[in-house]
């Protein structure tokens, strides 16, 4: 392995010292423009006209290009980019063609670049300068005009500063000393240790590297300069430069931060679904310290999220930025996204866009499914465990032609052994089957018709019993002398999803999304039925266009939900049908260093009556490494009481509805306030790349349903908050790579989470202060072959819960005020075999950490004390899972 390992890096070096051996003559100049419209046209023009790289920056009015000067000139490329209707130090645009850029484009033209060039004797040159952050580069900027510069830039993601100063008064190496003296190393001096030293340590760059010998590739005319023959890959710089047909890029992180996003956004890749067995969308956060996943009751084996210390009901759960699990679907819609159909999952702390709909409380958790793909590619995935749980994937992504694509997504599941790990007589898990299949065909052509659109259809059935051990199935229920659970789910889905990007104006666009889903479920839990059927439309219009320019963006449009319901429980019958149109606004500011985005929407509710709903988010950038973000904002829901509550069905609860003059079971619908910020610090660590971001959120009910398990052991009863309802939450999570290949994801979070049951104020149940998460990752080297090693491993620390109040039972059946702690750890070893091969070998559980008597009265399970939805740790013993991937 070691071998390969130096093979590996020796190869890695090769590359890096050959792009900058052959490096391209680089050269920064003036050129005008106003908005991203400029800047995508000055960039693509620079790079059909020749340059290998070109990077315009809006506030310095500046174009850094990178070209081969046997291929192209600086002045070509300039001229091109006078052509295509913008001024710079060399050419003026001609008129005709600046007078047809779209109104946003159309920069001032006076001064003239050109004017101040002809009486400005200047020198131009770009120089290697070290640094990290945003203290670095006004050091390094300030330093170098009191050296005599007139004008300094300084870049943190090349590492190069760009001078402009007359030679007559100063020369470069006069200005670079003055640099060295303030503590940046730079390609011609050093600078002193105890200058370095007593940098702030943000600004501690790594020294490893030196760049202490002059840059020999400066060119006469002082404008352009090549690269220096040293790497400087101990900086983030993203490489992607192609040498004699190898790529090398950047390394794609498993989970980042969206630093675009004024909310805080994280975007989970395909990369980071690896790490476990992420057999559906349940267990693709048991390496995410985001989401608390916990599992509702011992008897149907269901997982549910928490975030921000509150159910899962109160995060909006998408699929393709449609509604996804909700309604009728909560309770087992977390199984019904295979794992491997997943591309990507971005999730939203705390209140997200107007532009999605109104019932995100805590955040949102979107899924995109797997699309797009440049060629053609056929994966399988064979799954099994100890406990006999088999599963089967397959997953076709193929190009049809030059605008259209295809998905075919299939999944299969089935789990058939009677486990009963502790020997109280039901099954640890549901037995039964799932089938699933998903059709996608996408269309794109926004170059030149400026449409795309995107089509879905699904199909499910899904299956289980569960209950004692000898339970038998093929029995009526009626004739069942065993406690039994049955459980049959159809769903069908269909959706589509159409854009059109304005032709000129690549910053407006419109776009419609409809889906359409029907849902069944037909279910017993012993002597109790329940069956439950929901038909959904929905349909959402948005348009994005500026103000003035893209610093000053909109969208707007409106929406429409369509839900009727039909729910049959014991010999009630409940049905409703809620239609909510809505019409919503959102208004992006972007400036230097924030982004504030403030949206409100309005929903016409027949049933919960007009909502009003805005929606604040803020980032700032104190430096590139240290960012801020606030948010603020409301979100309103109707409650699904039978649905979501099904985890407690495996008992003999009564249920009992307190009719407080709503018009949905009686109750009005849940209204909340999520207050939010957080802040994020990028820094390093053993010279790599680290983050610690630490964020506080609090949830305010302003009217909420309330589950109250303490009036009687006997009773689960709902009624509406009369009171104060609040939920806080803190974390704070520390990303770090020690060494290469190597990472580690470290966090602790605590909530506070209480509301004023009848009775007094209590904690919310099942739901632990205190929480630790470790997450390690390891990757070997590639070999030859393409393959390597991968291990992972994740350990959940949870404290003490508070658990209902049982104690009008029997002293047998009663439970303890609170839970005590425990721990799990999940690990899993992977080998690709190549690109197109892999098998893993995992488990889950493996500290065997259990519930002791997780049912309250097993033995009798049609009794008063029976009682299943006591659950606040695991049921089941260390569990061992085996894996294939392949591509074809």
């Amino acid at each position: 392995m070691k071998k390969n390992l130096k093979t590996g890096l020796a190869v890695l070096f090769s590359l890096i010292f050959q792009t900058f051996l052959f490096a391209q003559t680089t050269g920064t100049f003036l050129v005008k423009g106003n908005c991203s419209m400029c800047k995508d046209r000055i960039e693509s023009t620079a790079k059909k006209n020749g340059a290998k790289t070109a990077v315009w920056n809006s506030e310095t009015q500046t174009l850094q290009v990178e070209f081969d000067p046997n291929k192209t000139t600086a002045d070509g490329i300039l001229k091109k980019i006078a052509d295509a209707g913008h001024d710079n130090e060399k050419y003026t645009a001609p008129d005709a063609v600046y007078s047809k850029l779209p109104g946003c484009c159309l920069y001032d033209r006076e001064p003239s670049f050109i004017k101040q060039n002809a009486s400005t004797p200047t020198e131009k040159k770009v120089f290697f300068v070290k640094g990290n952050c945003e203290m670095c580069k006004d050091r390094i900027e300030s330093t170098a005009k009191q050296a005599g510069a007139t004008t300094a830039i300084w870049d943190a993601a090349t590492q190069k500063v760009t001078l402009d100063f007359d030679s007559a008064e100063t020369t470069a190496e006069a200005i670079l000393k003055k640099i060295a003296d303030v503590g940046h190393d730079n390609e011609k001096f050093k600078a002193p240790d105890e200058v370095y030293r007593k940098l702030p340590g943000c600004c501690l760059y790594d020294r490893t590297t030196e760049f202490t010998e002059p840059n020999p590739h400066v060119h006469s005319d002082g404008k352009e300069a090549v690269a220096p023959k040293k790497d400087f890959s101990s900086h983030d710089e993203h490489f992607d430069k192609q040498i004699e047909g190898v790529t090398v890029t950047k390394a794609q992180a498993a989970t980042a931060i969206d630093g675009k996003n004024a909310g805080l956004t994280f975007n989970i890749s395909g990369k980071e679904l690896l790490k476990a067995a992420c057999c559906n969308l349940s267990e693709s956060f048991e390496t995410n310290a985001t989401v608390d996943v916990s599992y509702s009751n011992a008897v149907t084996g269901t997982k549910q999220l928490k975030m921000l210390g509150l159910d899962q009901k109160y995060t909006a759960l998408s699929k393709e930025l449609l509604p996804e699990i909700r309604g009728l679907a909560a309770a087992y819609g977390l199984n019904f996204i295979p794992g491997r159909w997943i591309g990507g999952i971005q999730l939203t702390k705390g209140g997200s866009t107007v532009t999605n709909g109104y019932e995100s409380i805590t955040g949102q958790i979107n899924t995109e499914l797997l699309k797009h793909q440049d060629k053609t590619e056929t994966s399988m995935n064979i799954f099994g465990d100890i406990n006999a749980r088999t599963e089967l994937n397959i997953t076709h992504v193929s190009p049809l032609n030059d605008h259209w694509n295809q998905s075919i997504l299939f999944h299969g599941n089935g789990t058939f052994a009677k486990v009963d790990s502790n020997d109280d007589g039901f099954l640890d898990q549901p037995t039964g089957t799932q089938m699933n299949a998903t059709y996608l065909l996408n269309f794109s052509d926004l170059e030149h018709s400026g449409w795309g659109t995107h089509f879905g259809i699904n199909a499910l059935q899904d299956r289980r019993n569960a209950g004692q051990m000898n339970y038998n199935k093929a029995l009526d229920q009626s004739e069942q002398p065993a406690y039994g659970v049955g459980i049959d789910i159809s769903r069908f889905q269909v959706w589509n999803k159409t854009g059109y990007i304005f032709k000129g104006k690549p910053y407006q666009s419109i776009g419609w999304m409809n889906q359409y889903t029907y849902h069944q479920q037909d279910s017993f839990f012993g002597l109790r039925n329940y069956f439950g059927r929901q038909n959904t439309l929905y349909s959402n219009l948005i348009f994005e266009s500026i103000f003035g320019n893209t610093n000053h963006k909109y969208k707007t449009g409106a929406s429409f939900l369509y839900d009727k319901y039909d729910e049959d429980y014991l010999s009630l019958n409940y049905r409703r049908t809620e239609t909510v149109p809505g019409i919503f606004f959102e208004y992006t500011l972007t400036g230097a260093r924030y982004t504030l985005v403030a949206g409100a929407r309005t929903d016409f509710h027949n049933l919960a009556g007009t909502q009003f709903t805005p929606r604040l988010n803020f980032k700032y950038d104190f430096t590139p490494k240290t960012i801020l973000r606030l948010s603020a904002g409301k979100g309103f829901r109707t409650a699904n009481v039978f649905a979501e509550s099904q985890g407690y069905f495996a008992s003999n609860r009564a249920i009992e509805i307190r009719d407080n003059g709503g018009k949905i079971y009686g109750l009005k619908p849940e209204i909340a306030w999520n207050y939010g910020a957080s802040l994020q610090q990028d820094f390093k660590i053993f010279g790599r790349k680290s983050t610690v971001i630490a964020d506080f959120f609090r949830t305010d009910f302003k009217d909420q349903v309330l589950l109250d398990l303490d009036q009687s052991p006997q009773k689960m009863v709902f009624y509406n908050l009369d009171g104060r309802s609040f939920a806080n939450s803190f974390q704070t999570q520390w990303d770090l790579t020690p060494a290469k290949n190597f990472d580690v994801r470290l966090a602790y979070k605590y909530y506070d989470v209480q509301a004023d049951f009848e009775g007094g104020r209590r904690e919310i149940p099942f739901m632990a202060k205190h929480r630790g998460f470790v997450n390690l990752a390891y990757a070997t080297a590639k070999n030859d072959k393409g393959g390597f090693w991968t291990f992972d491993t994740t350990l959940n620390l949870v404290g003490k819960q508070k658990l209902p109040n049982l104690n009008s039972n029997p002293a047998e059946f009663r439970l303890p005020e609170y839970s005590d702690p425990y721990n799990t750890l999940n690990a899993q070893v992977a080998k690709n075999l190549n690109d197109k091969t892999r098998i893993y070998l995992g488990g889950e559980n493996l500290t065997s950490t259990m519930q002791k008597n997780p049912i309250i009265d097993a033995k009798n399970p049609f009794g008063n004390y029976f009682d299943g939805g006591m659950i606040y740790a695991p049921v089941m013993t260390a569990n061992v899972y085996l894996g294939l991937d392949l591509k074809f």
